[in-house]
């Protein structure tokens, strides 16, 4: 799953803690989910046929096929405009070429930094041209906060020139300012390039410090892939994450090294200033024009008083596709990330169409969610039923498949009543939904799939995720599972249908998710954001206009 790439450091970790290994000779689970059927869906989206499932390619066109189709097999009615089970979304993609050329400037000469090696591309196409060199300016962490009384932006002037910026936000061990030792929204590197922008930037650089990247290698690869966005995105400007062994030269003349901040940083004096450089940048591209679609479904409401107000059930069906060989692989399945997901929802709409409850439940399986939340954007731009009769958001990127859950944890549920009625629901079942580990709030899990797209609308929204022990493991065992792959398998070819998948677990993770499912569609009252969360006024601001 992945999400928008907020941080360098989510371009290596990931939300999904909750797929793994592990199967054994238990008994078909008492959940009233085919743990047949589940492996079958999972063996068409992450065979070598689907090549991966990247955006604009005949591996995606066949699972968006292969999803509608199952769909319509279920008697779920198509919910596109047009009558049909998709919803077209608009793309460009582009990928940068070795032959783009990045140069810095000093007095002592000129600098080539090589794509890759030295630097990976954030944004893509014409408006990155930097034909001039523009001069560097560090801003600190390229953040102004006026609730915390901070500017990095208070005492310089970055007009027609090119920021460069630390990852992350202050430091911080008090939960009120910068969200502690959380990352905070302002984090989150397109806001920073936004706040860049509206301040003249020509461009900006981030900067990783050593101690806060576990492989340059990993976000290499992962940015050897295309970059795609959608085709009505606004302009963008040269944006580009260097390197820290790289990093030194954009400091020349500054009297400053990238261990001077990184001191800088653990002291919590980081400060912004000129910098002595330049940078320009001749990029080189491939670039396409294509379009994909969202798999839209409808399963109606029983209750005609509730029957025009939905709850959204969704997962991403797209992938990386093909990238970069390990051990001569280059297809990237996606097996946990997100065909099981996908087959989650299938088998939620079977099951929900058994007993239709009182409200709707609108399925939509998403496209270009690993390229940046792509088609849950599309969608909440351009909503097939009204945002504000949309319940709840329920999303599924991933499935329990570790090993048999015995604890949940419900991202974004201490934002809405959603977690409550989660807990009220784990509870009938035997299960118990636990903090979210520190692990997930250290990298605001909560922001890293569609889910924050729709939460971001006004819509309550919420994933869940299974938490170690899983049952007959010890802790560490269940985070030895996790850590095994993250490290090895995730965003890798790896993460294939080799891999020991335990769709006994997933089964059990579905009966929790039906039963949460109906709970809120057929409650009497609908989910509401808490006083003082951060999506209330976009909720506000839907109802008010109507949509």
């Amino acid at each position: 799953m992945h999400a928008v790439r907020h941080t360098l450091t989510f371009w290596i970790l990931a939300l999904i803690a909750a797929v793994g290994t592990a199967t054994d000779a238990r008994a078909q689970s008492a959940a009233p989910f085919s743990t047949k059927r589940l492996q079958t869906h999972v063996a068409y989206l992450a065979s070598d046929l689907f090549e991966g499932r990247a955006p604009g390619t005949r591996g995606a066109q066949l699972a968006a096929k292969y999803v509608a189709g199952e769909l319509s097999d279920l008697g779920i009615e198509p919910a596109a405009d047009d009558g049909s089970f998709y919803q077209r979304v608009p793309m460009h993609a582009g990928k940068a070429l070795p032959s783009s050329r990045l140069l810095v400037l000093t007095d002592d000469g000129d600098t080539t930094l090589a794509l890759g090696e030295d630097y990976v591309l954030l944004r893509t196409g014409v408006e990155t041209f930097v034909p001039n060199p523009k001069p560097l300016v560090f801003a600190g962490y390229g953040i102004a906060a006026p609730e915390y009384d901070y500017n990095d932006y208070q005492t310089i002037d970055v007009a027609n020139k090119i920021v460069v910026a630390l990852e992350g936000d202050p430091p911080s061990d008090d939960p009120d300012y910068f969200n502690g030792a959380n990352p905070s929204l302002y984090a989150n590197p397109d806001a920073k390039r936004r706040l860049a922008m509206a301040r003249g930037a020509a461009g900006t650089v981030f900067v990783p410090l050593p101690d806060e990247i576990t492989s340059w290698d990993r976000v290499r690869d992962d940015f050897d892939f295309e970059r795609v966005r959608l085709a009505y995105s606004a302009a963008s400007h040269l944006s580009l994450a260097i390197n820290p062994d790289a990093a030194d030269i954009l400091f020349a003349g500054s009297g400053v090294s990238i261990d001077d901040l990184a001191a800088m940083k653990r002291e919590n004096r980081v400060r912004s200033f000129p910098l002595a450089t330049s940078m320009s940048f001749a990029g080189e591209f491939l670039r396409r024009d294509f379009v994909d679609a969202n798999v839209v479904g409808l399963l109606p409401g029983a209750d005609p008083d509730l029957a025009d107000e939905y709850v959204l059930v969704s997962a991403h069906y797209d992938h990386l596709g093909v990238g970069p060989a390990v051990e001569g692989d280059s297809i990237y399945n996606g097996a946990l990330d997100n065909a099981v997901g996908v087959a989650g929802v299938l088998e939620l709409a079977r099951a929900l169409k058994q007993n239709a409850p009182r409200r709707s439940v609108l399925f939509i399986l998403t496209a270009g969610e690993e390229k940046g939340l792509l088609g849950a954007t599309f969608y909440v731009d351009h909503p097939i039923r009204p945002l504000y009769k949309t319940v709840a958001n329920v999303n599924v990127d991933g499935l329990a498949t570790f090993g048999e859950p015995v604890n949940f944890v419900g991202l974004g549920g201490e934002y809405s009543t959603l977690g409550e009625t989660l807990r009220r629901v784990a509870s009938r079942l035997g299960k118990r939904v636990v903090e979210t580990p520190p692990l997930f709030e250290r990298n605001d899990a909560f922001a890293r799939s569609d889910q924050i797209a729709f939460a971001s609308a006004g819509v309550p929204s919420i994933i869940t995720i299974d938490a170690p022990p899983f049952k007959g493991t010890t802790r560490e065992e269940s985070v030895a599972r996790i850590d095994r792959y993250m490290g090895e398998i995730y965003h890798t070819p790896f993460d294939d249908l080799d891999q020991p998948i335990d769709y006994d677990a997933a089964a059990t993770h579905l009966e929790l998710l039906r039963a949460f499912v109906l709970e809120i569609a057929n409650a009497d009252e609908a989910p509401e954001w808490y006083e003082g969360a951060p999506f209330v006024h976009a909720r506000l601001l839907s109802r008010a206009e109507g949509e």
